[in-house]
């Protein structure tokens, strides 16, 4: 896959409507990349480590569950956990 399928990939899955509270925070994660899908965006580069569809739809779905096990809004922002987890996986 090329860099601009799979940015096109990850906001396809972030839109997608929810079906449970995790997914309630795909759009945080929307957020995150002020919602510019575009190449141009160096945030979404990460996605180059990405080789297949189930790759971005695992990291989604780890970083939704993570936010629900792990997140503390007292003592951090969305914006930072999401940060976190992109840089510390």
């Amino acid at each position: 896959m090329y860099l601009n399928e799979k940015i096109l990939f990850l906001e396809q899955i972030l839109s997608l409507p929810e079906d449970n509270f995790a997914d309630s925070f795909k759009t945080d994660i929307a957020f995150y990349f002020d919602e510019d899908f575009s190449i141009e965006n160096t945030n979404l580069s990460f996605l180059e480590n990405f080789q297949s569809k189930t790759e971005i739809e695992n990291w989604v779905s780890k970083l939704t569950s993570r936010f629900v096990l792990k997140f503390d809004a007292d003592f951090e922002s969305e914006n930072d956990f999401i940060y976190d987890y992109l840089t510390n996986g």
